[in-house]
């Protein structure tokens, strides 16, 4: 069987239209993964979103974990606190200021940072905290001021490493939250 000239154009004429239908078939196919894509960024976004939310719930469970106890606990370390101010906000020029728990009397004050679980990095932040207090909340100036973080999970590193910065580490013992530190433990005055 001999190819003629038309056989050959035939040929070519099948394979462009194969080309082309390959060419559509590709370009639906793209279409429909970026479609796909796109939902999944959504749904990604959504679930982040909720993941976002719950950290905050269980953030809200931690401090209220934290509060029944906090005056208890500094009273029980000889600082006889009275009163508890949560989620004490300050705002002043470019500068502002967020305590999950200020546990106070006349002469003291105790800043408590509230975490699920307690990283390095949130005593730091605490430290920073506690450096601007006094300015950014001038009406406590003349007080002792503490620090202290509460976690329900606190590793023993970042345990040791808040106690060496003087700061209280509270903690969930069973039922109850207790303080980590020793009893002879010389808290920080800021």
């Amino acid at each position: 069987m001999t190819t003629t000239a038309d056989d050959v154009w035939r040929l070519l004429a099948e394979l462009a239209q194969a080309q082309k239908e390959t060419e559509k078939r590709f370009q639906e196919t793209e279409r429909i993964l970026k479609e796909q894509s796109q939902k999944t960024d959504r749904q990604i976004k959504q679930v982040n979103q909720q993941i976002g939310k719950l950290g905050n719930r269980l953030g809200e469970f931690v401090e209220w974990q934290v509060r029944p106890s906090a005056v208890g606990l500094f009273q029980e370390r000889g600082i006889d606190v009275h009163e508890l101010q949560s989620d004490v906000a300050v705002k002043r020029e470019d500068e502002g200021l967020e305590i999950d728990l200020l546990v106070v009397n006349d002469t003291e004050v105790v800043l408590v940072e509230v975490k699920s679980k307690l990283t390095q990095r949130d005593v730091d932040e605490h430290l920073e905290r506690l450096e601007k207090f006094k300015r950014l909340m001038p009406r406590y100036r003349h007080m002792r001021a503490l620090g202290a973080v509460a976690a329900m999970v606190v590793t023993d590193e970042v345990a040791n490493y808040a106690y060496n910065q003087g700061l209280f580490v509270l903690t969930q013992s069973g039922e109850n939250m207790t303080i980590l530190n020793s009893s002879e433990f010389e808290p920080k005055i800021w």
